[in-house]
């Protein structure tokens, strides 16, 4: 299975939370702390903390998909 993942920077308050659940595809900007992607298409071992991941962010910044 793939998963891919989008950011909307407009929307992100710089919680962090994404960062904390998945710091191998979430990092923050250092001058305002708004999401970062680092890993568009995450391997399957991060699927979970990816989703949990959009799951917690207060603004819903992030979304996730899995292609056909």
């Amino acid at each position: 299975m793939k998963l891919n993942v989008d950011v909307d920077q407009d929307k992100c308050c710089g919680a962090g939370a994404c960062v904390l659940s998945a710091p191998e595809v979430f990092d923050q900007r250092d001058e305002d702390g708004i999401v970062t992607l680092l890993a568009p298409e995450p391997t399957s071992a991060h699927h979970t903390a990816v989703r949990e991941a959009a799951a917690m962010c207060p603004t819903g910044a992030i979304h996730v998909s899995e292609p056909d």
